[in-house]
Parts: C-alpha cells; structure tokens; sequence
C-alpha cells in the first residue's frame, strides 16, 4: 500500500503520528511518497482552506490526543528544509520515527535554520506522478487495492479491511462519540447544506437526531452547488467524493448509490419548493425526500413527475407545490445563506454554524458537541 505525505498539511501531521503503529500492526509493506501538495483545481479557497485546516487539525488533534499543528504555519523556507530531511530520508531508510522528529519540528517551530540536505524535488515530482497516476490529489492519503483512505478521519476502513484479510487487527481507531443528553435553553445551530451534496444527505437526518436529543434547533441554510457558484470540482475529485460518500453510507446504513445528479435545473427547481416546504412545516422531511430521492432512488427532480414523487414522500401536497414551483424568491437567501458561511470561513458544505465559530463536514458532530458545550462566551469570539 502507498501513503502519500504532504509536509505543510496540518492533517498529515496528524496521520505521520499514528503511522508507525500502522506499520506494526498490519502485515503489509508500507510505501511512502513525499508530494508536493495538492494543485491549484483541488483547492478553489487556498487561503480559506488553510486557515481552516490548521483549526480543525487542532480539534482533531485534541479529540485523538495527538499533538497538533499549533496556531501559525510554518513558512515556506521552513516547509522546504524540512521537505529536504524528509526526502533524504526516503532515498534512505523511510524510518517513519526520524520522518515525525521532522514534522513535530516544523509544526513547533523548531525545525533547524541551516540544513546540507539536497532538493526534495525530484522525489516530489516522483510522489506527484504516481498520487496522479493513481487518481487522487490530496495528501495524507492511503491507497491499497483501489481504494482511497484520507488521514486518520478514514483509516478505519483501511485497518478493518486488512483485518478481514487476516492482516492484522480490527480497528481502533474509529472516532469516539460523546453524548451530551441536553444543551441549554436557546442554543442554536445554522446547518449549510446543497442538494447535490453527499455529504449533506448523509448528514441532515443524523444532524436532525442530533437536535432532537439535545434540544438544539437547526435552522437549514441551504447554499448552491460549488460548481453554481463558479468553482470547479474536477473528475478526480468527483470520483473520489462519490466513493467516500458510499462508503461512508455504508458504515451508517444510509440507502445510497442510485444517482441522478441535480446539478442545474433540478437544484433550482427544489429550492423554489423550501419556502413552500416550510410554510407547511415539512422543510426537513422536503429536503431528506429530496437528497434520498436523488442520491438513493435515482429521482430525476428536473421533471414534474420526478418533484411529485419527492413532495409526496415529504409529506407534501404536489397540487399546491406546483403553483409556486420554479419561482426565483428564494436566490436572495440562498445567496445571504453563501455569505454567512463564507463569513465563518468556510466554503464548503455540509457546514455547521454556531455563533461566530464554523465547523465543516458531516463526520465533525462530535466537534459540534464540544463547541456548544463550551461556555457561550468561547462560542461568540
């Protein structure tokens, strides 16, 4: 199996931590690849993206009881020597206890001024070309036997899957899960969230059981596609979210895979319908009929026919829904509902909102958890 390691990536600090023990656990050879990080198309919010990430490695790191990133990155000529120890590392031996001295003293801040190192470059261009070759982007990432596994957030599924080849042993590194029975009166969440994303269909029943055992109310914030919006989302990065998507279905026995991509037509037409939805008080039945049907049960929501079988399933009456289908009032809120969560800096869904403080993606509920169990003052700074 290959593992591709990204120096500046906050996240791949954290996975070079666990990875010694991975290699003594499993019988299987371990190849690792310096790369260079990942390119321009997969990261349309660089900036946002590393401000972010350098946060969430942080609650990450706390919530496995690693050690993090800090607060500041590091610089780049800081990320280049230590880029430079690492590939001579690799050429040498690839002991993975000197690869993480390397990290922890870029990520401390003490990763050494002067180093007689040579260039990294020509074992990052080699890392490169085959993390492309392979059909993936990012680092921090495990590929064996087809699949993708990225950083400690998915290595579960990696470690389970050689354990069913008598490789080694189940998993124990699944995420922990609190469970905090109430929340105080009042509290609050803004949940982002498109149709056309997996992961928001994933979420949204789960953030809505969430809510109901800790009396938190959810106020859905629904945002356009990322491609609507006029950032682009490459096939490789499609074909690796789709897998990750229905594997993760898979683990939380959510019904998934019959698709019928919404992107366009359908999305605008199933937004028109929230206010509708709302007004009858089934906005969350509307928007989970809405995803399963497109995402589960191949429903084509560009079609009247394809809408009616959705408003039915929520509850709804098509009759009355298609008197205020395809109208255009709900592109004002939907836009506010962007700027909202660029404004927490985040770009991406599904997101979680609560006070000035934004937390990203659907397998993060345990850091929701912390965030509202913290004192109201640590929320609103």
């Amino acid at each position: 199996m290959h593992y591709f390691h990204h120096a500046a990536d906050p996240y791949a600090h954290l996975t070079l931590q666990v990875l010694a023990d991975f290699q003594e656990n499993y019988a299987s050879t371990l190849k690792i690849h310096l790369i260079s990080g990942p390119p321009e198309w997969a990261v349309p919010e660089k900036e946002a993206l590393a401000a972010y990430a350098l946060e969430d490695a942080n609650r990450v790191a706390r919530h496995y009881g690693l050690s993090g990133p800090g607060e500041n990155a590091p610089e780049a000529a800081q990320i280049a020597l230590a880029e430079a120890r690492m590939a001579a590392e690799l050429e040498a031996h690839a002991d993975i206890g000197k690869l993480l001295d390397v990290s922890l003293d870029l990520w401390s801040g003490n990763a050494p001024i002067t180093s007689k190192n040579t260039s990294s470059e020509q074992v990052k261009a080699y890392g490169d070309s085959l993390l492309s070759q392979y059909g993936h982007y990012l680092g921090a990432t495990f590929y064996y036997g087809g699949e993708w596994h990225w950083g400690i957030d998915r290595l579960h599924y990696l470690e389970d899957r050689l354990h069913q080849l008598g490789l080694g042993p189940a998993s124990q590194t699944h995420p922990l899960q609190k469970s905090i029975s109430t929340f105080p009166a009042g509290s609050e969440i803004d949940f982002f969230l498109s149709f056309r994303s997996p992961y928001s269909y994933l979420a949204l029943e789960r953030t809505f059981a969430f809510a109901d055992r800790t009396g938190v109310s959810v106020k859905i914030r629904p945002v356009l596609p990322m491609i609507m919006r006029g950032l682009p989302v490459p096939r490789a990065k499609r074909r690796y979210i789709i897998a990750d998507a229905a594997r993760e279905a898979r683990h939380l026995g959510v019904p998934f895979g019959r698709i019928a991509d919404p992107l366009g037509k359908a999305i605008e037409r199933g937004y028109s319908l929230l206010r509708f939805a709302e007004e009858n008080d089934r906005l969350r039945e509307f928007c989970n009929s809405f995803m399963a049907g497109v995402w589960s049960r191949g429903i084509d929501a560009s079609t009247d026919r394809g809408l009616a079988q959705i408003i039915t399933s929520a509850g709804l009456d098509w009759q009355a829904a298609r008197e205020c289908v395809d109208n255009d009032d709900w592109r004002v809120q939907v836009e506010q509902n962007r700027k909202d969560m660029m404004e927490l800096g985040l770009w991406g869904v599904p997101s979680y909102g609560v006070g000035k403080i934004g937390i990203w993606g659907q397998d993060r509920l345990w850091a929701l958890e912390q965030v509202l169990s913290a004192p109201t003052a640590d929320v609103q700074n």
